[in-house]
């Protein structure tokens, strides 16, 4: 980093404590990357342990249900009423305390034996993730405005690499330890280290927005390009939960041992580590991103043909194809970055469109299952699959156009004024 950018990111002449503002932007770095390990860590460490934790409290399967939905409807609840709370109290002070709430409820959890008791200490720690979901690209987006493709690879890559170590480590930890309390309460450890950076910058938090400035999540969603950006977000996190829950057992069904198609599962999953190191940074440098909405609607079309009509002939590269079509999802994020000129306006963004995605996530695999039982077989939710993949190639054409999401309210805002002054 330049003493240029760390001039930007701080604000302040070259010539008064310029060290120390390194530090400074040096922490603000490793906080953001720190933080965005933890954010699916309380997710994914879970489904691993299903069973036995199920098994631990006494839990049935109507309440695992619950606990499996849990992170969609914390992730739309808390997700929405960020931006307020970063009105009220301020970037740092946010995130510290969402940090501190995921570690208390991922390390309370495993304390408990009463089932009830560890659903609502979950639910505090699914709170941290979702808070820490709407405000890293808006802290991107503060700090480092002239670097918000690298930002973003950053704390994308660290996401993904997060979210692959509490899903494959959870396992042998309890294998080495015999216990899932140890391995699920591991976690909370690295939440803790996550709120160091974060304590250690607090008095040098920007000031806060002028409130009568802010922009609300309804001023978003009274504009096309909000709803774009839900519809976008919404459609790629459907088909994620959809591959995340089911892709396994579907190819299980064809034949494939149990094994292999964990192994499949993982590669899928996997693909996310390189797309987010690469892609960020190339749509920084471009103003119209719609080529990218292309590409991965091209591997999802291959892929997905591929799995239609051979399932397990090429499954690898069906795999692979289909992995590298999830991509979508550092595209959804970074867009709220490159369509968007203010933090403000990106915090905005990120809560109406996360908010109201994750909730559309989370139907999506219930409907796959049902397909699946009402036709007999996987092509009927394979091509709701393919409908929803299409949709979001759809709408990514209209959001990967090179606007603004502040031009759009300027112009709103100047057609309610022309409306007004006709009337009067």
């Amino acid at each position: 980093m330049t003493s240029a950018t760390v001039e930007r990111v701080l604000g302040g002449g070259p010539e008064a404590g310029r060290g120390r503002r390194r530090h400074v932007a040096w922490l603000l770095i490793a906080g953001v990357a720190l933080a965005a390990i933890n954010l699916r860590t309380a997710i994914t460490s879970v489904g691993p342990l299903l069973d036995e934790v199920s098994a631990g409290l006494g839990m049935s399967t109507t309440l695992a249900g619950v606990l499996t939905t849990l992170p969609v409807l914390c992730f739309a609840a808390f997700g929405a009423a960020t931006p307020a709370l970063i009105r009220r109290f301020g970037e740092h002070h946010v995130l510290v305390a969402a940090l501190g709430a995921l570690t208390v409820g991922l390390a309370a959890r495993v304390l408990v034996d009463d089932p009830w008791t560890f659903l609502a200490l979950s639910a505090i720690a699914l709170s941290g993730g979702a808070v820490g979901n709407v405000l890293l690209p808006t802290l991107v987006k503060q700090h480092f405005p002239d670097r918000v493709g690298a930002m973003t690879t950053l704390y994308t890559t660290a996401l993904a690499a997060g979210t692959t170590m509490a899903a494959a480590a959870t396992v042998p930890v309890f294998g080495a330890t015999g216990s899932w309390r140890t391995a699920l309460g591991l976690y909370a450890v690295f939440g803790l280290i996550a709120a160091v950076p974060w304590v250690l910058v607090l008095r040098h938090e920007p000031a806060r927005q002028d409130p009568a400035q802010a922009t609300s999540l309804r001023t978003v969603l009274g504009t096309a390009m909000g709803w774009q950006s839900v519809l976008f977000f919404g459609t790629q996190s459907t088909v994620a939960y959809i591959m995340f829950g089911w892709y396994a057992q579907m190819l299980r069904d064809q034949g494939m041992s149990a094994g292999s198609a964990g192994l499949a599962l993982s590669l899928l999953t996997a693909l996310a580590v390189p797309t987010s190191l690469v892609l960020p940074g190339l749509m920084a440098r471009a103003r119209d991103h719609r080529g990218y909405v292309l590409f991965f609607f091209v591997c999802y079309a291959l892929g997905l043909t591929g799995i239609w009509i051979a399932p397990t002939g090429g499954v690898w590269l069906w795999t692979v194809l289909i992995g590298m079509g999830m991509g979508t999802f550092t595209l959804a994020l970074t867009f709220f970055a490159v369509r968007t000129r203010t933090s403000a306006a990106t915090a905005a963004m990120s809560a109406s469109s996360q908010s109201l995605g994750y909730l559309m996530g989370g139907v999506g695999p219930f409907l796959f299952g049902f397909l699946h039982d009402l036709s007999g077989g996987w092509h009927a939710p394979l091509a709701l699959v393919g409908l929803l993949v299409t949709g979001n190639m759809v709408v990514g054409m209209f959001l990967g156009r090179p606007r603004f999401l502040e031009d759009a309210l300027e112009r709103k805002a100047a057609r309610a004024a022309d409306r007004a002054a006709a009337a009067s």
